[in-house]
């Protein structure tokens, strides 16, 4: 049996030296390369590994070994060229997995790689895909983390499906790997199942259970969106006492999707009042990220995609523009540069108000007052209700339209 009475790797010495560092696991290069139509090129993979390390996530799931010789070689390639972060390979309760991720992860330090192997718990799992009783699921979970800590210093166990598990045969599982040298315990919520109250509840009785004996186990948190829920449970597992948080820029993943990465990092900071955690992660890199990784998988996010979507600092509403104008916490929680947008920016269109025009009217040049004001506004309102939104062309042509039906133009045009 490993000796775990003490940290032996990298993230679990960086757990134990800040109690209240939440370490940042990005999976996207393996959860969410996993989903159809994100499949990832082996110099694809080498440009988002770059870019994860730039935005300063702690380990990088960069695939899963055993799938294919192409998927370890691409991690094999990862490994030596990138340096940085903790390097990850999945593996199923197998020594032919294991050594798989070992030989893909070879070209990293030693301290900087990670086996993460996976199990099914729950009672559906048992039967139906690994047809194992519960002592041969748990014999299992204790010979295949043995196994991987002859090879690798740092092992990550996961009870897959995990919140459709008996609470006492979860915890019983978890305890067995945590004895067997599992340094990381991760709680899936593999299907998307759970809800924060509940989630909040399983992390606490694990932890209650299993962290006297294991002072150093880190608790980690995998959730996916099948009810649109996995952010939520994300944080409700930090506030529980998790230390890691597994997701994928933009969300992507299986079915609905994994906890979007970008979200709940700015929700750990944006509310640190209520979660009193920090990261590493450098967030002026979330937009490029995100951007990098749409480039690469050719799936753009959504317009009101939360941090990173085109509209997460936009701006229509007449009432809202105002706002801004006079300060821009009205109705901005986050400053746009923090999460690597040049700032927030007004859309003009049929809900944008007086203020709003004559500020961008004036940004191009033209200083509208009174009655040519008047005009221009309501020529703006006529189209925007015919076209939508208005670019500057758009509003230079009403401007000069409100110029020619002046006799006497009351406005001053920038020379």
């Amino acid at each position: 049996m490993a000796d775990v009475s003490r940290p032996v790797s990298r993230t679990a010495e960086l757990a134990a030296s800040d109690p209240n560092r939440v370490i940042v696991f990005d999976t996207t290069m393996r959860d969410g390369e996993q989903a159809p139509g994100f499949s990832m090129s082996t110099a694809a993979k080498l440009r988002m590994a770059e870019a994860l390390r730039d935005l300063g996530v702690d380990v990088i799931e960069s695939g899963f070994a055993a799938a294919s010789p192409g998927d370890e070689e691409a991690m094999r390639r990862v490994a030596g060229e990138v340096e940085g972060p903790v390097f990850c390979s999945l593996s199923r309760s197998s020594e032919k997995d294991i050594d798989a991720a070992h030989r893909a992860l070879s070209p990293a330090p030693k301290t900087h790689r990670r086996c993460h192997i996976f199990l099914g718990t729950s009672p559906i799992h048992r039967s139906a895909k690994l047809r194992m009783s519960t002592d041969e699921v748990l014999a299992a979970a204790v010979r295949s983390v043995a196994y991987a800590r002859t090879l690798f210093d740092d092992v990550e166990f996961s009870a897959e499906d995990a919140f459709r598990t008996e609470p006492a045969f979860l915890a019983e599982v978890m305890e067995a790997a945590a004895d067997a040298g599992a340094q990381t315990l991760n709680v899936p919520d593999t299907v998307g199942y759970a809800t924060p109250d509940e989630v909040r509840a399983r992390y606490a009785d694990l932890i209650a259970r299993i962290r006297p004996k294991h002072p150093h186990a880190v608790f980690s948190a995998h959730c996916h969106d099948d009810l649109g829920l996995a952010v939520a449970n994300s944080l409700a597992a930090v506030e529980a006492g998790a230390r890691q948080v597994e997701g994928a820029i933009n969300g992507i993943g299986e079915r609905a999707g994994n906890a979007s990465l970008e979200e709940v990092i700015m929700a750990l900071r944006t509310r640190a009042d209520r979660y009193d955690v920090t990261t590493g992660v450098d967030c002026r890199h979330l937009v490029r990220t995100s951007r990098l990784l749409c480039e690469i998988t050719e799936s753009p996010v959504v317009r009101n995609k939360a941090i990173v979507g085109i509209n997460a600092f936009a701006h229509e509403a007449g009432i809202h523009q105002h706002g801004m104008m006079a300060d821009a916490r009205t109705y901005e929680i986050m400053r746009p540069e923090d999460v690597g947008f040049e700032g927030s920016f007004f859309v003009l269109g049929k809900h944008s108000g007086r203020h709003a025009v004559a500020k961008r009217a004036a940004v191009l040049g033209h200083d509208l007052t009174g009655g040519v004001l008047a005009e221009v506004f309501a020529g703006f309102k006529r189209r925007a209700d015919e076209i939508g939104e208005i670019n500057d062309t758009e509003l230079t042509a009403i401007i000069a339209a409100a110029a020619d039906r002046q006799e006497r133009p009351a406005y001053a045009a920038a020379g």
